[in-house]
């Protein structure tokens, strides 16, 4: 039973063994977050306890989403550390929404013969060397690692006359341009959710992320088209001199 109250929200705190519970998780784990700063330290009440509020259990939240996104231990550190301060449990919970309706594909572990079968084709070793240099596939052990979505693009790509070299600096360019877009995106996005619940900051996030991707999609392949044609024409002639 909680013996105090949060005084910002006005809901009861919590001990550790309450949060724990609350949360799902152990009374070792809380505090191994705490130690890796993960979750700010607790107020110190009466008797020397310590009190927790709903900010620790947002946070407990969205470290387990982004553990089910498959993130490693360190890179939610970063993730977390990225997060401006002073965020209420309200922006941590949308924070967690977001990040469950638009994560992408979560990585599966898959044998060898399940590689060659979700590529849906023959593959010998150079063709594995090769999404394994893509970073589509890695190796695990005498498994791989692989994301699917990923992994159907990359097979495809075994057939495109080009260099690795040219693969993997196209995957570069993509990358660092689709984050830009993602960040100039949810910045236009925070001010729309910001007052809203987390269920419709879901609902939202649900119905906005097919409408991007093929936004981003048509737009991408008009300005291909518009730079493969200004490619083949050549450049203009200019006046006679």
């Amino acid at each position: 039973m909680t013996t105090d109250t949060d005084s910002e929200s006005g809901e009861p705190a919590l001990t550790i063994d309450e949060l724990a519970a609350r949360a799902g998780t152990t009374v070792r784990t809380v505090r191994f977050y705490g130690t890796k700063g993960l979750l700010p330290p607790p107020v110190i009440g009466p008797r020397r306890v310590g009190h927790y509020g709903p900010e620790h259990l947002a946070r407990l939240a969205l470290i387990e989403e982004l553990q089910h996104q498959g993130m490693t231990l360190a890179a939610i550190e970063r993730y977390l550390h990225r997060l401006p301060p002073g965020l209420s449990n309200h922006d941590l919970a949308v924070h967690r929404a977001v990040m469950a309706s638009w994560a992408p594909d979560a990585e599966e572990t898959v044998s060898a013969g399940e590689l060659r079968r979700r590529a849906g084709r023959p593959l010998d070793e150079g063709d594995v060397e090769r999404l394994v240099a893509m970073d589509v596939v890695r190796r695990d052990g005498d498994a791989y690692r692989i994301d699917p979505g990923l992994l159907r693009l990359a097979v495809q790509l075994l057939d495109v006359p080009l260099s690795e070299k040219a693969i993997l600096a196209a995957r570069t360019v993509l990358v660092e341009h689709s984050r830009a877009a993602a960040h100039e995106l949810s910045q236009l996005f925070r001010a729309e959710m910001a007052e809203r619940t987390e269920e419709d900051v879901k609902s939202l996030s649900a119905h906005m992320q097919p409408l991007v991707v093929q936004a981003l999609l048509t737009t991408f392949q008009r300005s291909l088209r518009e730079e493969v044609h200004q490619w083949l024409s050549g450049p203009e002639e200019g006046p006679p001199s």
